[in-house]
């Protein structure tokens, strides 16, 4: 059986580093539930989570990786 699931992710250093620092610059840390931007880790750590056995049972999902921007 394959998996398919989507990441969509949110202002995060490192990932769209150019588009990153022009939403930090234009407020979109203030508008994160977490009032800052994301990082490489954090995105790994969702992929890793979802790539391992514990994963397993998410399937055909998109996450919204965005800090809490899209609430």
């Amino acid at each position: 059986m394959t998996r398919s699931t989507a990441l969509i992710t949110g202002a995060s250093r490192g990932i769209g580093a150019a588009t990153a620092a022009a939403l930090a610059r234009d407020g979109a840390a203030q508008v994160s539930a977490f009032g800052g931007i994301g990082t490489p880790k954090d995105v790994a750590d969702i992929i890793s989570f979802l790539a391992s056995d514990r994963g397993r049972w998410v399937t055909g999902q998109t996450i919204d990786a965005t800090g809490g921007s899209s609430l």
